[in-house]
């Protein structure tokens, strides 16, 4: 299927979400709309894994047959069930019976059933329930099917949701609905449902340019990007992964074999779901990925705590959009954690570095990191000075990245992208000053292409241009009290063209001179004609 099929299903989509959320906050609407998406996959990739395990004794089914295939042979096959479903949970590592099939919802719904709330709600609790893994617990828990959001009631609920899902079967009914289309359309819903959540939508979307830049450049060589991409990444972290787009983008440019394992930790609830969900329709196994529910700030997650060397998890690539200038509130304590221990706690006021240290703390020796931050981590002073300074004398700072402003759907600031290795061979900082490279829009700016090919072919050949990009040394940032303010170093000003005011003289005193000629030969004309000269 062409890329604008695939743009065209999740138009569709949303199309249909904007018609139905009518008063209801694009927030809610989301949850709803991408859930009934998620079950659309799950249903039709059990099905299809149940006809290969049943092979011929998958019922045939005539078109004029109310019943699924999986419903009849249920029917016929009662003592076989449990066997199958163990069967099915080795396999796929989950469970739908018949009844809670996309197929039979969707039938519910197009008929108006007034079992269609009750069905649904069981159905995605058996789900959760009835899988082999942790990774399907609690994925509906955010769901609430009874908010009066939907309606007053319970009928005008159930009505609201046949109508839904009555209009989501019959949009995807229109495309051909494997994996990778079904994951694309979720990932352009949750993009055009940021750009309704205004602020909201930094807690669960990275813009897909600004994704593809940091994903880039992490997937290059870390000792030597000009070498280009790398074969394979094991494992790649995302400490505040939202609904997991970033993660995502890293995976597409190396494809699907080339990442061993996605790790993604994410507070929000609602937006952890999410991302369980977006991995699974991209086609990511639930064994090639652990999301982790919990604060990164507080590092309550059990397998980044190892205090043993030999055993401590590193990653190949790190990579995050953690919320900017976070107000946080580090306990004493904390000013002995292992992650900030040698370089101080970030102020109260904006935790950029607590975070930014709390990956860097984990990123491999032969690893890159690319983390998205607001420009005041680059020139504060107090404990963010002491921070920077560290990390820059440590030789731990490759590449910083001005980005335009008004990029992002949650602020119109401009940010800036900061590359950080264990491994640097350089001994200057590249600074690339990508602020004026842009296509204005009137709500929203974006990048072009060539704009985010640009800024990787810099970074990846360490290339300097004249009001773009340029190699400083750390002598130079020394001199600069360690401030990394980007316009320091790389002004994208014109200067002035310098003036020659002899050539300038001469140029006047010859302008005087045919004005003057001008004059006379026009009050000869005069004369001529009888008329009084001009003076």
């Amino acid at each position: 299927m062409t890329t604008q099929t695939q743009h065209q299903l999740g138009k569709t989509l949303w199309d249909i979400a904007d018609q139905l959320r009518g008063a209801m906050n694009a927030d809610d609407f989301r949850d709803y709309m991408l859930s009934f998406l998620f079950l659309r996959y799950l249903s039709s990739n059990y099905e299809e894994s149940a006809a290969n395990e049943l092979g011929k004794d998958y019922p045939k089914v005539k078109a004029d047959e109310k019943l699924t295939p999986l419903s009849l042979w249920y029917e016929a096959n009662k003592k076989d069930i449990p066997e199958f479903e163990k069967q099915m949970r080795r396999k796929v590592h989950y469970v739908i019976e018949p009844q809670y099939l996309w197929s039979n919802i969707a039938e519910l719904a197009r008929t108006q059933s007034q079992d269609l709330l009750v069905t649904l709600e069981k159905g995605f609790k058996y789900i959760e329930n009835q899988s082999f893994e942790s990774t399907f617990q609690g994925l509906f828990s955010e769901i609430n099917l009874n908010s009066e959001k939907l309606g007053k009631n319970q009928t005008e609920r159930n009505n609201k949701l046949c109508t839904i899902i009555t209009k989501i079967a019959e949009g995807i009914a229109q495309f051909s609905t494997d994996t990778d289309i079904l994951g694309d359309a979720y990932e352009y819903l949750i993009g055009q449902f940021a750009a309704g959540s205004g602020k909201k939508a930094g807690e669960f979307y990275t813009p897909q340019q600004i994704s593809t830049i940091l994903s880039k450049i992490v997937t290059l060589d870390s000792q030597d990007p000009s070498a280009g991409t790398k074969k394979k990444l094991e494992k790649v972290f995302d400490f505040a992964c939202g609904s997991g787009s970033l993660l995502l983008n890293v995976r597409k440019q190396l494809g699907e074999h080339g990442i061993g394992k996605i790790y993604g930790q994410e507070k929000n609830i609602t937006t952890y779901n999410l991302a369980r969900m977006n991995m699974l329709l991209h086609g990511v196994k639930d064994s090639e990925f652990e999301i982790h529910h919990g604060d990164s700030l507080l590092n309550d997650w059990e397998i980044l705590n190892e205090m043993n060397p030999a055993k401590k998890i590193e990653f190949d690539a790190v990579v995050a959009n953690p919320p900017f200038s976070y107000r946080w509130e580090p306990s004493e304590a904390m000013g002995d954690d292992f992650r900030f221990k040698s370089y101080g706690l970030a102020p109260k006021s904006a935790a950029d570095f607590a975070f930014l240290l709390h990956g860097f703390h984990y990123l491999g020796k032969e690893g890159a990191m690319a983390i998205i931050l607001p420009h005041g981590v680059l020139f504060r002073g107090g404990a963010e000075e002491r921070i920077r300074t560290k990390l820059l004398k440590d030789g731990n700072i490759d590449t910083v990245i001005g980005l335009p402003a008004n990029l992002f759907f949650s602020t119109g600031i401009p940010v800036c992208i900061l590359v950080l290795k264990k491994c640097k061979k350089t001994d200057d900082v590249l600074f690339i000053n990508a602020a004026e490279q842009f296509d204005k829009g009137k709500r929203q700016n974006s990048l072009r292409p060539e704009h985010i090919e640009k800024i990787v072919d810099t970074y990846q050949f360490r290339k300097e241009e004249e009001r773009y990009s340029r190699r400083v040394s750390m002598e130079e940032i020394a001199k600069n009290d360690f401030n990394l303010n980007i316009s320091r170093y790389v002004s994208t000003a014109q200067s002035e063209k310098a003036i020659d005011l002899q050539a300038v003289h001469k140029e006047l005193v010859s302008i005087e001179k045919q004005i003057a000629e001008a004059a006379e030969k026009h009050n000869q004309f005069l004369e001529e004609l009888g008329l009084p000269p001009i003076s």
